[in-house]
């Protein structure tokens, strides 16, 4: 049985986190935590849903106003093949004036503002923990997110319907965003983090 956080009286837990009744103490149920609603990125204990990395975006693409460039579309994906696994997040930017495209530099600070951006767990298991890596961003090629909707549509997607996913892991997907990729950046630093005091 699974139990909506929101109906169980439980404040350290947020609105629908999905918990797991594992007995009773008295006429109490006892509860066991499963996981986060929404849930898009985990790599070790970290869990970042969609609003946390729509945000992140958000706040890390406010650096590229400088350059006129802005993110169109964006997904994400685990990677946990590299060691430690690290999050990527692809992204396809509208770049007004070639002449003035977002610098490497720009770029690589876009990864950092995004893990800053993302919650203490995340952030403890990339300073204290080590079992995140250097979030990266893959910057693809202009058309690359239409070209995923005519995929999806291929397969059987409404047009009506379609939203871009924000998180990958279905092969022929990554292979798409990879073979459209002009670019790869990771954050050059560690995102702040201090562990909480104890009283």
């Amino acid at each position: 049985v699974h139990v909506d956080a929101a109906y169980a009286g439980l404040n350290r837990y947020r609105v629908g986190d999905i918990l797991r009744v594992t007995g009773f103490y008295n006429s109490a149920p006892q509860f066991h935590f499963v996981r986060r609603k929404n849930v898009l990125l985990s790599i070790d204990s970290d869990k970042t849903d969609e609003s946390e990395l729509q945000q992140a975006v958000e706040n890390a693409s406010s650096l590229l106003k400088n350059f006129h460039t802005s993110v169109v579309e964006y997904t994400s994906y685990a990677d946990t093949k590299t060691i430690p696994g690290h999050y990527v997040i692809y992204w396809e930017l509208l770049i007004k004036d070639s002449a003035d495209s977002p610098t490497d530099d720009a770029l690589n600070q876009c990864c950092l503002a995004m893990e800053e951006s993302l919650n203490s767990v995340y952030r403890q298991g990339r300073v204290e923990c080590n079992s995140i890596g250097p979030l990266e961003i893959r910057v693809v090629q202009s058309g690359t997110f239409e070209e995923l909707m005519d995929y999806a549509i291929s397969r059987g997607a409404s047009i009506n319907q379609y939203k871009v996913p924000r998180c990958v892991n279905y092969t022929p997907i990554m292979e798409l965003l990879d073979a459209r990729v002009v670019s790869s950046h990771f954050s050059p630093s560690l995102p702040h983090w201090s562990p909480e005091r104890r009283r």
